[in-house]
């Protein structure tokens, strides 16, 4: 199977994406991770990718999807995969259904996870990340061993300033803009899931679960 979690910041679609694809036995995939293994094995995609990290401006959609193309292609995705978090915008998922379908593949489920603005405040406002490894941590669900000292490399943790409770609603904004159209291109397509993300994570999977097994009966899990 190939799946698609979208949902705003703080959703949950990377904790859910890892859980769905460990249970599934399908290959997760991120841009973001993508992105970040094409820079530090210096391949040409990553040397192409930083020139525009230096400068602080957005990676051009066409390198995303080359390395993602490049990632979908390989043995441990040919069974399936999660995508976490992409496409962002109805080009992306134009050029994605175009690619997947020069493979003779196609997406079979889309979950959108729906997430109210007062929870998805109390999630990033409470991140935490690490300055030396970028590991995350929260100040209530996951808090470290020792006040604002990571875990696994003894670096310094802080709140980025994107997950400060005003930067956080203008990010909201911007999000349901970019993807109204995204959201109604799978509707159309009936591939669209609707699913509350409020919940603890292990319940959320659970529902995303019984959706699945509602799609594809044959499906042993």
């Amino acid at each position: 199977m190939r799946i698609i979690l979208l949902g705003p910041p703080g959703a949950g679609k990377g904790t859910q994406a890892k859980a769905l694809a460990k249970r599934l036995n399908l290959a997760h995939i991120s841009t973001g991770d993508l992105l970040r293994q094409e820079v530090a094995q210096n391949t040409p995609l990553g040397k192409e990718a930083v020139i525009y990290m230096q400068k602080g401006e957005l990676v051009p959609d066409d390198l995303i999807i080359q390395m993602l193309e490049k990632r979908i292609v390989q043995l441990d995705a040919q069974a399936g995969f999660i995508l976490d978090g992409y496409p962002r915008n109805l080009a992306q998922a134009k050029k994605l259904d175009q690619i997947l379908n020069n493979m003779n593949k196609s997406i079979d489920l889309v979950f959108y996870l729906d997430t109210t603005e007062k929870v998805i405040i109390q999630r990033l406002s409470g991140r935490l990340v690490c300055k030396n490894c970028g590991a995350n941590f929260h100040l209530t669900n996951m808090p470290p061993k020792k006040d604002r000292i990571c875990d696994f490399c003894g670096g310094q943790l802080y709140q980025r300033e994107d997950d400060k409770e005003q930067t956080i609603k203008k990010r909201l904004l911007v999000y349901y803009q970019e993807t109204a159209s995204l959201i109604d291109y799978y509707q159309q397509q009936k591939k669209l899931v609707h699913l509350s993300a409020d919940e603890e994570a292990e319940l959320v999977l659970e529902k995303i679960i019984q959706k699945i097994e509602t799609y594809h009966d044959s499906l042993k899990i």
